[in-house]
């Protein structure tokens, strides 16, 4: 059989911290644990967010042009110096996970070379242009056609969820899709890790009900439905207190509308996991989610969940059993659906008992050695 040697290509490794980074990163870790040869390309900064995994070799990038999103960065092409590193490594298999020039460039020179090719799908591009102006009209038309030209030359495409893989096939991307799932470190994210003298420390009563939201502070994560939602339950219930964990562009914003709110700012590790298990309810009303890692942390930790009835976090949530799905973009609908859960405790702590149960399916370790599967078999499609 092949040697496996993975060439991995993205246009986030280390720079940002957002759940591709740190999927791929984990991935890259789990490769060099099974003595898997593997070389990461990605842009390079000055000053990452965090210390990567393996070995990466720097491209060029610049800042993305949208409005609020300019600490994304957009790879823009595969430099001669960096093609020289690629064929020095010699690899079996090229791995794409962003669409960009770079991943361009990697997927032509796969091709020219007779290596196999596969790709992975982490953001949901198209679900953006309603949040960006710069994203609509002539540009969304280029992007859906770049898409569908794109996709389709690799063997596998790597999709979190089959949600995903439906609206992948619905937009008529073709290719065959193979599910990439996301795992979760289940002895961080816990129910154990709830904390009461720290919920009274920032302000919470024992019999409060907190609803919370973690993610990174950008309107597009569909803050306002969960902004709105929880004051109008507020009016109705002043027990019921809101969490906001995450740093981003819109966060003041969300302050002034949110005057009572706690807000831990940007936490991980310990202070995260925390945070969700200090919580009560998990309210995630982001509709453009390929996954969801954020929903897998809250059920890990023992949360019911209401989450948008949309791709990502609607394929963890088994509606009415370990939480809620409400109509995306509809806030009468989420308002409704958070009344409902926070009206019976005892449902509430069962379904809680729930999603634990159900976190426990999704281990990184068994999750990446499927992905190590899946390029075993895509290593017969090359011709080299």
């Amino acid at each position: 059989m092949k040697e496996l040697r993975v060439a991995l290509f993205t246009g986030n490794y280390n720079y940002m911290r957002d759940g591709a980074s740190l999927t791929l990163n984990r991935l890259v870790k789990y490769l060099e644990g099974q003595n898997i040869p593997v070389l990461v390309f990605a842009p390079h900064v000055d000053e990452p967010a965090f210390e990567h995994n393996g070995k990466m070799i720097g491209t060029p990038s610049i800042p993305m042009l949208v409005p609020g999103r300019d600490e994304y960065r957009i790879a823009y092409s595969f430099p001669k110096s960096a093609k020289k590193k690629l064929k020095e490594f010699d690899p079996t298999i090229v791995h794409v996970a962003t669409p960009d020039g770079l991943g361009t460039g990697a997927l032509r020179w796969a091709e020219k070379n007779n290596i196999a090719a596969v790709t992975s799908y982490h953001t949901h591009f198209l679900s953006y242009a309603s949040y960006y102006t710069l994203l609509q009209g002539p540009i969304t038309v280029f992007t859906k056609i770049f898409m569908k030209w794109f996709y389709q030359r690799f063997i596998h495409t790597y999709v979190p969820s089959q949600s995903m893989i439906n609206e992948l096939n619905d937009f008529g991307l073709k290719g065959e899709k193979r599910i990439w799932a996301r795992g979760i470190n289940l002895e961080l994210f816990n129910p154990s890790k709830r904390d009461m003298e720290w919920r009274r420390s920032v302000g919470f009563s024992d019999d409060d009900i907190v609803v919370t939201f973690v993610s990174r502070l950008v309107w597009e994560k569909e803050l306002n439905t969960y902004i709105e939602s929880v004051k109008r339950i507020q009016k109705k219930n002043p027990r019921v207190r809101a969490l906001v964990v995450g740093d981003g562009p819109a966060q003041k914003e969300v302050e002034e509308k949110l005057p009572q709110a706690h807000f831990t700012g940007f936490v991980t590790g310990e202070e995260l996991a925390r945070a969700y298990a200090s919580s009560d309810v998990f309210l995630f009303p982001s509709h453009t989610e390929t996954f969801g890692n954020v929903t897998l942390e809250a059920m890990a930790s023992g949360l019911p969940c209401l989450v948008a009835d949309a791709i990502g976090s609607k394929s963890l949530i088994d509606d009415g059993i370990n939480g809620k799905w409400a109509e995306k973009q509809n806030v009468d609908d989420f308002t409704k659906k958070l009344e409902w859960l926070i009206s019976d405790e005892e449902r509430l702590k069962e379904m809680g008992i729930k999603s634990r149960e159900m976190s426990l399916e999704y281990d990184w370790d068994k999750i990446n050695a499927g992905l190590v599967e899946n390029y075993r078999e895509a290593l017969q499609y090359s011709k080299s």
